[in-house]
């Protein structure tokens, strides 16, 4: 970032420093230090094994670190649960969405939090509501608000999802292979809401293996390799096969031949 950005963008949302997480023998988070800067979309890139689930399981609060800390707007917090995760303001978008195929769009983005007047839930009031989060995220396919949802497209269904985390308030939306298995259109529809999430404040965490999706819509990249990142820094600093190199092997002389490529927040 530059000298010129404000002083809450050089605070970084999110800090990792040194957080370690093993299941029995294996270490599946090896020391990671990352900052996930407030405002900007950071892309997590890794292949499989990288660490890359177990790293997201523990920012949402599902499993603690076993060492290591958390910082949350410079202070250290402690993630025991999801709920102390979306206390703060962090809120996980998996694949399987965790949508209720048998409920409409309005049940889905309220569930759990459901608006209720006089001992009956406000049905005029969600429904306003859900509305205008749909209309401010430009979420314009879908037919009718009270559509139920095992009839939306894949595209659709992220919609609401990310729908439902901007109503929740969420500071830090992560978002675990948004476009995996949509087409052309309804992964550009995604890649297109999470740019508009960007846009209104919302710091943005997305795991993705595409990389044509991850030089779409990120500011920032980090790439995971057997638990540690191995390199972070800023999207222009990097080109695609520099990143395919620090997947697969950690490094890459790609950045000893051309300096210009990936010197930003290399780490060795």
């Amino acid at each position: 970032m530059s000298d010129n950005d404000s002083e809450v963008e050089r605070v970084p949302l999110i800090e990792l420093r040194g957080v370690k997480k093993r299941f029995g023998a294996v270490q599946a988070v090896n020391g990671v230090d990352l900052d996930i800067h407030t405002g900007k979309v950071t892309a997590l890139a890794g292949d499989n094994g990288a660490g890359k689930s177990s790293l997201i399981k523990t920012l949402s609060g599902l499993w603690e670190p076993d060492e290591g800390q958390i910082l949350w707007e410079g202070k250290p917090v402690h993630l025991r649960s999801p709920k102390e995760a979306e206390a703060l303001g962090i809120t996980t978008i998996y694949q399987d969405l965790a949508l209720c195929d048998n409920l409409d769009i309005v049940q889905n983005m309220f569930l759990g939090h459901e608006v209720v007047r006089h001992f009956t839930l406000d049905e005029g009031t969600m429904e306003a509501r859900a509305k205008e989060t749909l209309s401010e995220l430009a979420v314009t396919t879908v037919r009718s608000i009270r559509q139920p949802v095992a009839s939306l497209s894949g595209g659709q269904r992220q919609s609401v999802a990310v729908a439902k985390a901007v109503m929740s308030n969420a500071k830090l939306v992560i978002m675990d292979e948004p476009t995996a298995a949509l087409g052309v259109s309804q992964t550009a529809t995604v890649l297109a809401l999470i740019k508009r999430l960007a846009s209104r404040g919302v710091t943005v965490l997305v795991i993705s293996h595409n990389l044509n999706d991850i030089f779409e819509v990120a500011d920032r990249i980090a790439v995971l390799r057997l638990g540690r990142v191995v390199a972070a820094g800023p999207i222009s600093t990097f080109n695609p096969e520099v990143i395919v190199d620090y997947m697969t092997t950690g490094r890459s002389e790609r950045v000893s031949a051309n300096p210009s490529i990936a010197t930003a927040g290399v780490q060795n």
